[in-house]
């Protein structure tokens, strides 16, 4: 019976470190209805993405700016309610747009 496979240090060294540059696939943490408005603001600043839940709905992955979305994507303002604020504008989240975003008419 042949000796199990080792992975060599400098595959581990690899491995570890791509797994580590990858976007973290968030859980969600505590729902927005929960924080101040400025508390949840403060953490999608800070992370620059992160992945909250919002009051009983599906969690939602909310960005610092435009930057933190695909080539392909839109940044959309979103609110979200708050422990102090029913529509906290808590940063964006990023959407293909569609055919209603586009400007058909050159204006």
């Amino acid at each position: 019976m042949p000796a199990p496979r080792v992975m060599k240090p400098v595959a581990l060294a690899v491995l570890g470190t791509t797994l580590a540059s990858l976007p973290a696939i968030a859980q969600p943490r505590t729902p927005t209805v929960r924080l101040t408005c400025a508390e949840a603001m403060g953490i999608v600043k800070a992370e620059g993405s992160v992945v909250l839940g919002i009051g009983g709905r599906t969690p939602e992955r909310f960005v610092r700016d435009r930057s933190l979305c695909e080539l392909t994507e839109i940044a959309e303002l979103r609110f979200v309610p708050t422990r102090d604020n029913p529509q906290c504008p808590i940063g964006y989240r990023c959407r293909e747009p569609d055919y209603g975003d586009w400007n058909w008419n050159g204006d």
